[in-house]
């Protein structure tokens, strides 16, 4: 019996533990107080412990400059680090942002001074690994960004208030109008909580576009109106009308941090401005040209993309940046994105292959582009459709979301615009790989591949 050769396994080379921050700091953050931990002799105490007021914080920078400390490390715990964050970085600390469960202590023994030593010893040791903060102004539109699908989540639930207030007097508004709140049903649910009763009246609110006539609309809005659900009704439209409100002004504020943020040199854009869209409007859209907004700061056009239009674009910048330098390669980036696959290897058999469950705001938005392209004729929805054949609609959605990452990294990071080739395109190339590859096959079997039509050449 013949030994099986064995090849050669790439062993990597472990690096030495040694003291690589010399001048590190630990931080356990929690509500009301702060633990901090500094090397040995630096103080005579090397923990100690903050409130977490503001007048505190500058004190722990203070604490932390005196006992000559460059670097620091905290846990991202809720939102309380935020303002840590950003003061002890304003005092040109720098801070290092990481993932609880990368520092996770020894089981059993869980105290905030042993934490906040762990994570000073951890990072010693250079052991730790900061993760991603885009720069301040984007932060600032972040914050905007999320506060405003925020405020329409909590207009979402009052549009079902309304649906239910109807649902209870029998108004059939929802079965002869897709949207009560487009323009046909709001003037019909205002006109009711004004006192318009008579459904001959309401129905002469119906828009040209509207697809159900005057007299399905008028029998569907013959209700048993009762005061307690038309007070409900009233109280839910104008906790609708309070947060469409809300929603233009923060539609107002973004769009004054985009005209601060420095505009990107005309001369380096690859594209020119994406022109107004003709047609209604998407629903949730920004009150404002907030395409030509994101093109001048970016320098490229995002919604070129077939499944990304200005929201979705809105959301991938705001969480990763435009500075595509974080991330040495694409691999990095849609690993960051936990849209890679993670492989669970063992004994040299890969036991387990799926992507990490993450709250990553532009992996949703990635996916919710993707989810989006089942009917494009593009050459990403005929990979999509393939997709969606081969391996099923949830695996689809992340390997198309995979792709659209691709395209978006390297539009950033080498500035090109993006050129759709089409469907055609890309089925021939799809068909062009598939007969390589059983040229391949057919060859190592030592047979050879004709095609039909050279055969029944020679046959005739």
């Amino acid at each position: 019996m013949t030994e099986r050769k064995k090849s050669a396994v790439n062993v990597p080379t472990l690096d030495v533990l040694e003291q690589i921050n010399l001048n590190a700091a630990g931080l356990d953050i929690g509500a009301e107080e702060i633990w901090v931990c500094v090397p040995a002799g630096r103080d005579n105490e090397s923990v100690r412990v903050f409130p977490t007021f503001t007048v505190d914080l500058h004190a722990l920078a203070n604490w932390l400059k005196a006992c000559q400390i460059e670097t620091v490390a905290m846990e991202s715990t809720g939102v309380y680090w935020i303002p840590v964050y950003e003061i002890l970085e304003s005092r040109g600390f720098e801070v290092y942002l990481v993932n609880a469960r990368h520092i996770k202590n020894v089981p059993g023994r869980k105290t905030d001074i042993l934490d906040c030593q762990w994570i000073q010893q951890l990072h010693t040791y250079g052991l730790l690994h900061a993760s991603f903060r885009p720069p301040e102004e984007i932060c600032a539109l972040r914050a905007l960004a999320r506060h405003r699908d925020t405020l329409i989540h909590y207009r979402s639930a009052h549009i079902q208030h309304m649906q239910k207030a109807l649902h209870l007097m029998n108004v059939k508004l929802t079965t002869v109008v897709s949207d009560i709140t487009g323009v046909t049903g709001l003037s019909i649910i205002r006109a009711i909580v004004a006192g318009e009763r008579d459904p001959h009246q309401l129905a002469r609110f119906r828009q040209t576009g509207c697809a159900k006539s005057e007299q399905e609309i008028a029998k569907a809005l013959q209700g048993n109106y009762k005061l307690e659900h038309l007070f409900v009704l009233k109280q839910a439209l104008a906790q609708y009308d309070f947060y469409l409100h809300q929603i233009q002004e923060c539609d107002a504020e973004m769009e004054t941090l985009y005209a601060a943020l420095p505009p990107s040199n005309p001369e380096d854009w690859v594209s020119p401005p994406p022109k107004p869209k003709r047609g209604k409007p998407r629903k949730n859209q920004a009150h404002f040209d907030l395409a030509t907004s994101l093109h001048q700061v970016v320098g490229v056009d995002l919604t070129a993309i077939d499944g990304i239009d200005a929201l979705i674009a809105q959301a991938i910048i705001t969480e990763t940046g435009i500075d595509m330098s974080p991330w040495p390669t694409v691999k990095h980036f849609t690993s960051w994105l936990c849209l890679s696959p993670h492989n669970d290897k063992s004994g040299g058999k890969i036991l387990r292959s799926h992507t990490k469950k993450t709250q990553n705001r532009a992996n949703l938005a990635f996916r919710l582009a993707a989810q989006s392209l089942s009917r494009s004729q593009s050459a990403v929805g005929a990979f999509h459709r393939r997709m969606t054949a081969k391996l099923g609609p949830a695996k689809a959605t992340t390997a198309t979301a995979h792709k659209l990452a691709r395209i978006v990294y390297f539009m950033l990071k080498n500035r090109t615009a993006y050129v759709d080739p089409g469907v055609t395109y890309y089925e021939q190339q799809y068909r062009d790989r598939t007969i390589r590859n059983l040229k391949r096959r057919a060859a190592a079997l030592g047979l050879q591949l004709v095609p039909a039509s050279a055969q029944s050449a020679t046959v005739s």
